[in-house]
């Protein structure tokens, strides 16, 4: 790979050859993909960019650590669309809003973007078999992403995921392991597993390439503004590979040149488990914290990439904030009586944030801010129909329909 000079890791700057199976420092430190931007430059122009027809995050090739003649994965990963909201934003009290539902991927979730990549790593280091532990996204994402490539999966998830994860997971035909405990437990047993029968690992914390596909989220936002940089950039935290791949993109397109500032990140975390957000806010190292939210895909007490995540939020002078279940459910609603968008708990969790902070004042009215929906809302009915109600159940009777619209204040 002519454009990646190799894998340096984030704590103390050891560089290593970028291997398909990499993973972390002998210093347990994780290791970031380090590219040749003026090699790059002189391969990649936005005219060129522009000229392409694959609607698909492989669209970025120059930007990613594949080989030339490794295939794009099967499934269409990426592209998905960004929607000015000029009512919400009027709502919030801010100049413009962008909303990028990532829930209309292949799986219904911004991790395939990651899962794309691990794919792609598997086959150029000859692999059969990838695992991986998840709270579900990651999951379903694997499992799907790597039966389309013909590739076997071990996915291991805690007992609380949502049985719509967990049914995507099994018909897609993985071999799933739920085990009886926390998220961190279920990283352990993977990661146990693994290391005794030596699968692909696509596990986000421990594989460095898979921010590298998630950052394509982030190329993607600048290039459908047409590279027209946002004050804010909000986005949901759990692990914080997410977070942490959205700035590495980021700092991609401004180190080649195609985006002349950087935008201020808002990390989003669930009130009841930030041990993120906490770090960052008391200056401190991080700690771990219960998991307690429904926004299952980001209810990670022991986050596995925090050092990235961390030095993504402060590097861009970033805003951290904190939201109920509560909060984030309104927020549910309000992307979805206003703009359409239907996401899950964890998905809506940054434009819960963002709501809040206008509320607090802390976004500035003429600000320009993009939110990220990072999963769909049909991961997750049981919570939908919790907060949004149950529908009106009568018999097909118009005197009873009458009746109802007049005793629920109903006005057609």
């Amino acid at each position: 790979m002519r454009h990646v000079s190799g894998a340096r890791c984030v704590k103390c700057g050891k560089m290593y050859d970028a291997d398909p199976n990499v993973t972390t420092c002998s210093c347990g430190g994780i290791l970031d993909i380090v590219y040749d931007y003026e090699y790059i430059r002189t391969k990649l122009t936005k005219e060129k960019l522009a000229a392409r027809k694959n609607p698909s995050m492989w669209r970025y090739r120059e930007l990613l650590p594949v080989e030339e003649d490794t295939p794009d994965t099967p499934l269409r990963v990426g592209w998905s669309p960004l929607y000015e909201e000029p009512y919400l934003a009027e709502m919030l009290g801010i100049k413009k809003l962008y909303v990028k539902d990532d829930g209309l991927n292949p799986t219904a979730s911004l991790k395939d973007r990651a899962s794309a990549m691990a794919v792609a790593k598997a086959r150029e280091a000859g692999a059969e078999v990838i695992a991986c532990s998840s709270t579900g996204n990651a999951a379903s994402s694997l499992a799907g992403n790597a039966a389309a490539a013909g590739l076997k999966t071990y996915i291991f998830v805690p007992s609380r995921a949502p049985k719509g994860k967990v049914a995507q997971l099994l018909t897609f035909g993985a071999t799933v392991i739920s085990v009886e405990g926390s998220y961190e437990d279920t990283f352990e047993l993977s990661k146990a597993a693994i290391e005794k029968w030596g699968w692909y690992n696509r596990n986000a914390a421990i594989n460095p390439y898979l921010s590298e596909g998630k950052k394509t989220v982030s190329l993607e936002i600048m290039e459908q503004l047409n590279w027209e940089v946002p004050d804010y950039l909000a986005v949901s935290v759990g692990d914080g590979c997410t977070i942490a791949g959205v700035w590495k993109g980021l700092k991609d397109l401004y180190g080649i040149g195609f985006i002349d500032r950087l935008p201020r990140l808002i990390a989003v975390q669930a009130q009841g488990c930030y041990p993120i957000n906490r770090a960052v806010e008391q200056n401190r190292p991080w700690e771990p914290m219960e998991e307690n939210t429904i926004a299952d895909s980001i209810a990670v007490g022991v986050p596995r990439n925090p050092d990235k995540a961390i030095n993504a939020i402060r590097e861009s002078d970033g805003l951290t904030v904190e939201v109920t279940d509560e909060e984030i459910m309104a927020a549910q609603k309000l992307l979805g009586r206003t703009c359409g968008v239907f996401g899950e708990p964890a998905g809506v969790t940054g434009t819960a944030g963002l709501k809040k902070l206008c509320e607090e004042g802390k976004i500035p009215a003429d600000a320009s801010v993009v939110s990220v929906v990072t999963g769909n809302g049909l991961k997750d009915v049981a919570n939908a129909i919790k907060y949004a109600g149950e529908p009106i159940t009568i018999p097909g009777d118009m005197d009873r329909l009458l009746r109802e619209f007049e005793e629920r204040g109903i006005r057609p």
